[in-house]
């Protein structure tokens, strides 16, 4: 595999985290239940998506989506056509996926590309990507227009951390706080910002967005789900973590983690912690020893989800070798760990649970990272 340029150091948050997992003790043994309607009930989920994905900021993409100026990507997995542009001064900016002049979607194609002008494919009304309507065709039909007053309809957007946040009420745009300070310190620490994007790929599961998040909130199934891919390379249940605002930071051991707990090489606390985020409510960031995945869940229906995979790896592969390392890494998280193992266990705790037959969700002490996700879930859905 080609040489990979030195990371920087861990910022004092991770570092505290891996300095903890040598002392980690099991947590208290306690249980706790949630109950099985907040996955099945369709008006609980209509409520979610009302009082809190429309009021937190959203990723709708990695930095690396658009690597270059003037380019444009759209996403439509909210429910809300959105368009995501970086402008000549490489910034990014959302905009609702709308013409000014008859509502026509303006860019069909879900993929990035390079697209100096956005040209609506009715009447060829064009904008560049700050917004602004730049040109029509026979102007002269429309003598009074002003062109200022057509520009596309903005969505409040931030770009932190190496990811796009966008708030989908324009009305009442989210605070974006949450998502700046802290945690982006800790995502450039993990250099999102500066990585390639190898490969993306959207799953359809069938699943409450919550059994997902629950699956990436707990270690208690890490040797046992993931046996015959990634279970042999971690210690059982060793984690260690703590929050950021709303949203949870963790470190787990490897099977090796004392040798490196406590050193500022992030390269090397890397090849022994796992780094993992729950950006509250829909975001999940795992830091593996040479790549990073970040994961979108888009909840469509009580019992289905859209989750969107992004591999970034620290530069583009420049020789056979590299492309094979990145492939096979893709698949084994992608393909393996996350679609035929995590996915796969939502989709069978969401027959399960329609069923009726367990009316509560009982956790275990090693389980309380759900417990705190469910909890956040419920202040939010009260704020």
């Amino acid at each position: 595999m080609d040489a990979i340029t030195p990371m920087k150091g861990p910022t004092p948050g991770q570092l505290a985290l891996a300095r903890a997992i040598p002392h980690h003790r099991p947590p208290a043994m306690t249980t706790s239940t949630v109950p099985a309607r907040v996955y099945t009930c369709p008006e609980r989920f209509a409520e979610e998506r009302a009082r809190i994905f429309r009021r937190r900021p959203l990723a709708v993409a990695v930095s690396a989506l658009l690597p270059e100026p003037g380019m444009a990507v759209t996403h439509d997995g909210y429910g809300v056509p959105i368009l995501v542009t970086r402008d000549a001064r490489f910034e990014a900016r959302a905009f609702l996926n709308v013409c000014r002049h008859r509502g026509t979607r303006l860019v069909e194609d879900g993929e990035p590309a390079k697209c100096p002008r956005l040209v609506c494919p009715y009447h060829a009304w064009s904008y560049a990507l700050d917004g602004k309507l730049v040109g029509l065709p026979r102007p002269e039909s429309f003598p009074e227009l002003d062109k200022s007053a057509f520009s596309l309809v903005p969505l409040p957007c931030v770009e932190a951390g190496g990811i796009v946040w966008v708030g989908l009420d324009r009305e009442n745009p989210p605070g974006f706080a949450d998502v700046t300070g802290e945690l982006a310190a800790d995502l450039d620490a993990l250099e999102l910002g500066d990585m390639h994007l190898y490969k993306r790929r959207t799953h359809d599961v069938p699943a409450n967005w919550k059994l997902i998040v629950d699956a990436f909130s707990e270690p208690y199934h890490v040797t046992r789900l993931h046996s015959e891919t990634i279970g042999r390379f971690f210690a059982d249940s060793v984690t260690v973590g703590d929050t950021i605002g709303p949203h949870t930071r963790s470190a787990v051991g490897r099977v090796s983690f004392v040798e490196a707990a406590g050193t500022q090489d992030l390269a090397r606390l890397r090849s022994t912690v796992t780094f993992a985020y729950n950006i509250f409510p829909n975001t999940i960031v795992i830091a593996s020893p040479d790549y990073v995945n970040v994961m979108v869940l888009m909840p469509k229906a009580a019992d289905r989800t859209l989750v969107e995979d992004f591999m970034l790896i620290p530069e583009p592969p420049t020789s056979e070798k590299a492309e094979d390392h990145w492939r096979r890494s893709f698949e084994l998280l992608d393909g393996g760990v996350f679609a035929a193992e995590d996915f796969r266990a939502a989709a069978l705790g969401q027959q399960g649970l329609s069923t009726g037959a367990v009316p509560e969700v009982t956790l275990g002490g090693l389980e309380q990272g759900i417990r705190r996700f469910h909890d956040t879930v419920e202040a939010a859905l009260a704020g």
